[in-house]
């Protein structure tokens, strides 16, 4: 009796060897993203360079395929996108609730609520994937990198000579923009280059304060490269609002306390970053109200589409349309949601919350049911519109945050008194933390699914890989955040010198937020400003992009104004360099893999420098010193400044001509 052709179809898709690379690649990339993320409040996507690197590593290796590659990325994709639970763990330790990371526990939320991720999105992903016209931007752009990549010649079977050259070309860009980065970010540690650029100064008569930070940091200018230039416009026009209006504004005619310095850092601390997140929460509503009915009609498609699994009927769904069985999705589900309810219980089980635990517990529990449902959904298509990298997840969690806060101050608080504001707060930030662990993987799972249904891949095989990204990522993040809480600390939390505290902003903002709700003592006003300039910076985008081929992205705005200048301006610069580099390549003869391998070395410089971090902080942790590899001491700062901005220029300017004469050499 003859098969169904489905049937027939086998390939080398979902391996061993094809895991055991992915989890290889994520030990590096998410201990790279949690770095990162903490020092600059951005986290970078992992799919294209895991997906250069597996065409390099497997090329050699017969009978590799492009399906194969595809699982590699992916599952270094999921654990590198896990790492944004860092936007939220880190308050933990702020509020003074946690004083280092427990293991087991921070592994469970991160496992746990992945996981969920990944179930909450399956049943979508037809409705916004396969019936979807969403762009998926870096979905379809990793697509390709893996179609270049990945060419056979059909009548051997063997990857052409052309597809050879251009994976061999990416993973140069990839390793160069690496080492490269990776030592300069270690001679800024001996401090013979400057780390930064700063100056704060007196603008006119009423001695209003003012200031701007360049960080001399690869990984910042690489991101300015990766979000573009009117992302990158836009940030500048938050810092502009921030340090150009706001700051000044609030410092005019005030006195001075202590340093001008530290009283302009002050009031962006204490009054700016909250105006920075009425303009997020606004921005992030504004696009959950247009993603209302498209969310609700896609998962009424996805809905009617599982009817067809019914008993005897799933044989006859094409290999790339079936998911890991609806019935299985739900056990997975539950099973993970059990472990969720003991963890929430065992949080509460002690001190001021104790006595009402199970009421925290089964509270907290369909809190997180509903609300981890809902940014699935809403994450899963914000990323099939503008890409996974900007997706408004800040926004999501200073939502889910809120809401949380605002539940616990009228459900709970009048049941405990006023002096279990403390622990009412980090019970919030621990439920915030399960819900966001679910955001960043539906965000990001979307996305890889729909890569793999450009390359012909088979969904369920592809879940499994996330779920593996995920748990590889869950093992991996919190030792890299005990290290780093060891060795620098997180600005704002207890007993944490300031100078070296690594600022992890969206952690910082959102306890902040989640203890003025709590505790009072929120300055709502401040909130209410900044919603008033998200609403005019709406209109203003809204005006650019139906008049011209310009953007003003809210977001990014909002971003530009609550992020440090340190990491706003680098952006600035990289986005704009990006963007000349991409205007070159486009009056060459392959602007496309041009782009991609500008896209790959930037990449590099991501990992690189931030690696060197995470390995600078276990050299300050077993040596005992704040600056281990200090060769200079601070009376070489002004040569320092002179030698390192010099030698950074003149670094990015060498690295962007390499990577011309590469893309050249390619189309010859």
């Amino acid at each position: 009796m003859t098969q169904p052709a489905v049937l027939q179809d086998h390939r080398t898709e979902l391996t061993i060897r094809g895991l055991v690379l992915g989890v290889v690649i994520t030990l590096v990339f998410t201990a790279a993203n949690v770095f990162f993320g903490l020092k600059a409040g951005l986290t970078f996507a992992t799919s294209i360079p895991a997906a250069v690197i597996s065409m390099a590593v497997l090329r050699a290796v017969r009978g590799a395929t492009i399906q194969e590659n595809n699982i590699v990325q992916t599952v270094a994709s999921a654990a590198g996108t896990l790492s944004s639970i860092i936007f939220v763990l880190p308050g933990l330790i702020m509020v003074g609730w946690w004083t280092g990371f427990p293991y087991w526990t921070s592994f469970a939320i991160c496992a746990l609520g992945g996981i969920l991720g990944v179930m909450y999105s399956i049943p979508l992903r037809r409705a916004l994937v396969t019936n979807s016209d969403l762009p998926y931007p870096e979905g379809v752009a990793c697509a390709e990198v893996l179609k270049v990549g990945g060419a056979h010649d059909e009548s051997s079977g063997q990857t052409t000579a052309e597809a050879a050259e251009s994976s061999s070309a990416g993973l140069k860009a990839v390793v160069v923009g690496s080492v490269v980065s990776a030592a300069f970010a270690v001679v800024v540690g001996t401090q013979i280059f400057a780390s930064d650029i700063a100056r704060t100064f007196a603008i006119g008569r009423k001695g209003a304060l003012s200031g701007f930070d360049f960080s001399l940091s690869f990984a910042l200018f690489a991101v300015g490269h990766l979000v573009g230039l009117w992302v990158g416009l836009a940030m500048l026009v938050g810092f502009l609002i921030a340090w150009g209006g706001i700051v000044p504004w609030f410092t005019s005619g005030h006195e001075v306390v202590g340093s001008i310095a530290d009283t302009a850092q002050a009031v962006w601390t204490h009054k700016v970053r909250f105006m920075g997140a009425g303009v997020i929460g606004v921005a992030a509503i504004w696009t959950l109200a247009k993603l209302v009915k498209p969310v609700v009609s896609g998962l009424t498609a996805a809905a009617a589409a599982a009817r067809i699994r019914k008993a005897g009927q799933a044989a006859s769904l094409p290999r790339t349309e079936r998911d890991i069985p609806i019935h299985i999705v739900g056990i997975i589900s539950v099973v993970c949601l059990l472990p969720v309810i003991w963890l929430l219980y065992d949080f509460s089980a002690v001190g001021t919350l104790a006595s009402h635990a199970w009421l925290l517990a089964i509270s907290g529990l369909v809190y997180i049911v509903v609300m981890s449902f809902f940014v699935s959904a809403v994450c899963g298509y914000m990323a099939g519109l503008i890409g996974s990298s900007n997706s408004p997840l800040s926004g999501v969690g200073i939502l889910v945050v809120i809401g949380a806060a605002v539940l616990l101050v009228f459900g709970v608080k009048p049941l405990l008194g006023v002096d279990a504001g403390k622990a009412l707060v980090a019970f919030a930030l621990f439920a915030t933390a399960v819900v966001f662990a679910v955001a960043t993987i539906a965000n990001n799972n979307l996305q890889d699914l729909k890569t793999g249904q450009l390359v012909d891949a088979t969904p369920w095989r592809q879940q499994v890989a996330l779920i593996v990204g995920v748990l590889a990522g869950a093992a991996v993040i919190p030792p890299v955040l005990d290290l780093l809480n060891q060795a620098y600390g997180f600005a704002g939390a207890p007993g944490v010198d300031a100078a070296k505290a690594l600022p992890a902003p969206q952690a910082a903002l959102i306890s902040a937020l989640a203890q003025g709700v709590i505790e009072g003592n929120l300055d709502w006003s401040l909130l209410g400003q900044g919603a008033l300039i998200g609403v005019a910076l709406i209109i203003i985008d809204a005006f650019l992009r139906r008049t011209s081929s310009a953007s003003l992205p809210p977001l990014a705005v909002g971003l530009g104004i609550y992020l440090p200048s340190s990491t706003t301006l680098m952006i600035v610069v990289g986005a704009v360099v990006g963007w000349w580099f991409d205007r070159r390549a486009d009056r060459g003869p392959r602007p496309e893999p041009t782009k991609q391998l500008g896209v790959l070395l930037a990449s590099g410089m991501i990992v690189g420098e931030s690696l060197i971090g995470v390995a600078l902080a276990a050299l300050v942790v077993f040596s005992g010193k704040g600056t281990p590899l200090a060769l200079v001491g601070e009376g070489f700062g002004t040569a320092a400044l002179w030698i390192g901005g010099i030698a950074f220029a003149a670094v990015i300017t060498a690295m962007y001509l390499w990577i011309s004469r590469l893309a050249r050499r390619q189309a010859a």
